[in-house]
């Protein structure tokens, strides 16, 4: 039997365990980096953006 898991959920979940444990080395900042990388290659970069551009004009129409 073979079990395939994406590399977007594999870095996720070190992602999290690096942010509760609130590790600050080289390495928490590598997992972070490619957590990041691979979820720009994915589907995800579209709503992941337009999220934060939405994000953004929220806290400028606040000021």
């Amino acid at each position: 039997m073979t079990l395939t898991l994406s590399a977007v959920l594999l870095f996720a979940l070190a992602s999290v365990v690096a942010v509760k444990t609130r590790a600050s080395n080289a390495g928490a900042a590598v997992v972070l980096f490619l957590f990041g990388f691979f979820t720009a290659g994915t589907g995800a970069y579209g709503p992941i953006r337009d999220l934060v551009a939405s994000f953004v004009r929220f806290l400028s129409q606040l000021g």
